[in-house]
């Protein structure tokens, strides 16, 4: 069984309206009850992100997001699914849950 990474690319102000924690809630319960389920979390807005730069061994510590990009990771699930044509369709229905794009990709675990 593989993992993917199922990451919602938001491009709103606002958080997620109750109609859609709703949706998304049923959403968590179809990959539970679909055996697809490792775990699901929210991010707090970019503006209360903290870069940090330590390649040259001295940390650089820089508040805010790291690109000025309209569009950034509101929230992720980790899902299991046996392979990409399984996990495809449960990322579009992550997206219409949402109501946000979703983006796709394999997680490469440590």
């Amino acid at each position: 069984m593989a993992q993917y990474l199922i990451s919602v690319l938001d491009d709103t102000t606002g958080s997620a309206t109750e109609a859609e924690m709703a949706a998304i809630g049923e959403f968590n319960e179809r990959l539970r009850a679909g055996g697809h389920w490792v775990f699901a979390g929210g991010l707090a807005a970019p503006e209360t992100a903290t870069v940090v730069d330590a390649r040259d061994g001295n940390p650089v510590f820089t508040d805010g997001p790291y690109l000025e990009t309209k569009e950034y990771v509101g929230g992720f699930w980790i899902i299991e699914a046996p392979d990409f044509d399984v996990a495809l369709p449960l990322a579009a229905l992550a997206s219409q849950r949402c109501n946000r794009r979703v983006e796709l990709r394999p997680f490469l675990s440590a």
